[in-house]
């Protein structure tokens, strides 16, 4: 259920989101309703919410003032900011602090479910992100990164963990490690799923996703480049493959982590 606090400091429009509107049917709840920055500030820190609804222009403290201040705190939520047409060139300030969407005043009850859905959508991408982020990153299954350092007996194992570490941007296969081995590809599929307790390939894709939500993370590269980056061919496996390893595909691990793309 999504947890929402609404900031407004005129009484009727406050009451009036709070009282009137069917949050339930939403899957949302209203878990406070503030009359001015500073209080909303204070509910924010408390209640830890999913998305704020707030006005601009408020004494004690203005509603950007607040997001601004909630964001520098490292205080994650979805900032939705309420507006008029008069304080529309305001509102576009609040651009920098990356606000989810606007609500014109008056609100109506549509363009208010419109928001909830895509709010639900945006805040479920960005948990399951953060939980892809860190399976990822500790390595599926609590494996260590450092794949050299696995303890493996089987010599032509060891040779083919260490050529998934060094290599992994490289187009490897099965095949062609038991090649330079000068040994079966049936042999190694077989020993190395007996000592890893994975394929080759399983090991390979998750290694290899664990470096994409790296390079993602930097928000210094598009998804593509990534792709890339990572030793796929094409862009669909990678995508495939990313979303079998992390359960959201890339584009939505970029939007769930707020990522801003370097120009």
């Amino acid at each position: 259920m999504t947890k929402v606090i609404i900031v407004e400091d005129e009484d009727i429009i406050r009451k009036g989101l709070l009282c009137t509107v069917d949050w339930l049917s939403m899957d949302a709840v209203v878990v406070a309703a503030c009359a001015n920055g500073q209080e909303g500030l204070e509910a924010i820190k408390q209640h830890k919410p999913d998305l704020v609804i707030t006005d601009i222009k408020m004494p004690v403290m203005d509603g950007l003032t607040m997001i601004e201040t909630a964001q520098n705190e490292g205080l994650e939520f979805l900032p939705v900011v309420l507006t008029s047409y008069s304080d529309f060139d305001y509102a576009r300030r609040s651009i920098s602090l990356k606000v989810f969407d606007y609500l014109l005043k008056p609100v109506s009850d549509e363009k208010l479910a419109e928001l909830m859905e895509k709010a639900a959508v945006r805040i479920d991408a960005e948990k399951r992100s953060r939980q892809a982020a860190e399976l990822v990153s500790a390595g599926a299954d609590g494996e260590s990164v450092t794949l050299r350092n696995m303890q493996v007996d089987n010599p032509h194992v060891k040779y083919a963990l260490q050529r998934i570490e060094t290599d992994w941007k490289d187009h490897l296969s099965i095949e062609s490690i038991a090649s330079e081995l000068n040994i079966s590809s049936s042999y190694l599929s077989r020993v190395f799923k007996t000592e890893c307790g994975k394929t080759f390939l399983d090991f390979l894709n998750g290694y290899r996703i664990q470096k994409a939500v790296e390079l993602l993370s930097t928000k210094e590269y598009r998804v593509y480049e990534v792709a890339d980056m990572t030793g796929f061919s094409e862009y669909k496996q990678f995508h495939r493959v990313f979303k079998e390893y992390t359960s959201v595909s890339p584009t939505e691990f970029v939007k769930g982590a707020g990522a801003v793309l370097k120009k």
